[in-house]
Formats: C-alpha cells, sequence, structure tokens
C-alpha cells in the first residue's frame, strides 16, 4: 500500500474543514449530552463530524481502513492488521466543547507501521490548521470564511533550561503530575485542552507536554504526526517512541512525554 502523502493534503484540508463547519454548527445549537458506556461525554457534534470525515476518507483512499472514535466506542473497528490506517477524532476536548469553550479540535491521523506519518488538526473555534507530514515538515494556516489564509512553515524551538514552557491538561492534574512538574520549579505553565496541546509545542511556544493520565490513540495520531514533522518527539517511559495500534480492544496509550527538543534530558515519567 503506496499513497502520495502530499497529493492528499488538499482534499484532506477541505475534509478537515467541512467537518469542522459542522461541529460548529451544533456549538451554536441548543445541543444535548450523551453519554458513553465509559461515561465519558458525547454530543451530536462528535458523530456528524465523524460521518463527514470517514465519508470523504473513504473517498480518497478506500483501501485505507478507518478507525473513528465514535465508531470504536460502538463496537466497529476494521482490520488494521495492513500497518496503514486513519486515527480520527471528530472532536477532542469535548469537555471544553460542552463549556462552550474555544479550545476543542478536529483530528485526522494516518498511521503506517506504528507511526503517525501524516496529521490534521482543525481548532475550528480558534480559526486556526495545523497539518505535519512525516520528512517534509509541518505547517499552520489561519482560516477565514471556509478558506486558509496565510500558511506558513512552522518547527520546534530549542528549550532554555531556564525559561521552559511546560503544557499541562486543564483537566487531568494528577498528584504523578504534579510530582513531575516539582523538577522544574521556575517552569512556566500553560493549560489548554485537547491535542492543542502538541500543536504548541509544534509551533514553538512550548517545551514540554506531560501526559501522565489515559489518553485513546484517536486523541493524539493526528497531532503527534505534526510535532514529529515539526521536529519534536513524544516518548514513552524509559525513551521509546509512542506507537499505534497497541490493543486493538481499548486504543489506549500509557503516558507519554512531548518534547520540543527530541534530545533534551528530563527526569522519567516515573520520577
Amino acid at each position: 500500500m503506496s499513497h502520495d502523502l502530499s497529493s492528499m493534503i488538499p482534499s484532506l484540508q477541505k475534509t478537515i474543514l467541512r467537518a469542522g463547519e459542522t461541529v460548529m454548527e451544533v456549538f451554536h445549537s441548543d445541543f444535548e449530552v450523551f453519554g458513553k458506556s465509559d461515561q465519558s461525554p458525547v454530543t451530536e457534534a462528535d458523530r456528524r463530524g465523524e460521518e463527514v470525515i470517514e465519508a470523504a476518507l473513504k473517498e480518497l483512499a478506500p483501501d485505507i481502513p478507518i478507525v473513528g472514535e465514535e465508531a470504536k466506542s460502538e463496537g466497529k473497528c476494521p482490520d488494521i492488521s495492513g500497518g496503514t490506517f486513519w486515527l480520527v477524532d471528530p472532536l477532542d476536548g469535548t469537555k471544553e466543547f460542552i463549556k462552550k469553550g474555544s479550545d476543542f479540535t478536529v483530528n485526522i491521523g494516518l498511521i503506517k507501521d506504528g507511526l503517525p506519518v501524516m496529521g490534521l488538526v482543525l481548532a475550528p473555534a480558534m480559526n486556526k490548521l495545523y497539518w505535519g507530514i512525516a520528512g517534509e515538515g509541518a505547517w499552520i494556516a489561519d482560516v477565514e470564511d471556509g478558506k486558509l489564509k496565510n500558511p506558513r512553515a512552522t518547527k520546534t524551538r530549542q528549550p532554555n533550561e531556564d525559561s521552559l514552557t511546560i503544557v499541562a491538561s486543564k483537566s487531568h492534574r494528577s498528584e504523578e503530575l504534579e510530582a513531575w512538574l516539582a523538577h522544574f520549579p521556575t517552569a512556566e505553565h500553560v493549560s489548554i485542552g485537547s491535542s492543542l496541546k502538541l500543536c504548541l509545542l509544534a509551533t514553538g511556544e512550548a517545551d514540554l507536554y506531560p501526559r501522565l493520565g489515559p489518553t485513546c490513540e484517536w486523541d493524539t495520531a493526528a497531532a503527534h504526526a505534526v510535532l514529529l514533522a515539526a521536529g519534536g518527539s513524544v516518548e514513552v517511559a524509559g525513551g521509546s517512541p509512542l506507537t499505534y495500534g497497541k490493543d486493538l480492544k481499548t486504543f489506549l496509550n500509557p503516558w507519554f512525554l512531548c518534547k520540543a527538543d527530541p534530545s533534551f534530558t528530563t527526569p522519567g515519567l516515573d520520577a
């Protein structure tokens, strides 16, 4: 299975912008909130956004299976043994969406042999689109009237130990995370929801993002691809890369650490 990733980007951009418009239509309505079997919230935006993306991906690349968060929550999961598959999260940051916040995202990631090779992350309420391709680079663009404006290349920055910026989750501040953050008492902390945390590293606005709490593969795949393409890394305990297709039942990730500079030395995730 071979695909020209760059040639797929224009179609994927149109798809994610269309999904973003669908999500925002629900955002501006009096929507209902439902509960999944794991008690996590879901809205009509999650479902409708995934429908838009799934239909477009099937037309663009019918040979690549799609793992969507909402389909998986209903027990639907395709055969991904070929090693190449999409991971789709139509609405990451549902809690922020429900609270009428702005830091939620639409995510499309492509996995090949366990690693994210292409990803698009749309923040529809912020009018920003991020995308990246392994070995080619990462970009950001503004969104205006459904069109991309001012696309520009982006990359990670070199950290300064005396003025680190660490991204931390808004809603997942565990004792383990607080203990890890204590190793950097002078660091500035930035709290933001959804996959935008990884994007802040990709755009040179932050240096580290430790995630010492649960996530699923569709939460991270797209932004992981953007961060890798921008020069960063995502490591699990022990320093090996975060991979995908690990557990086909849950698609859960272990704890991980995102770095703007892969060579930057930090304490272990269990330190």
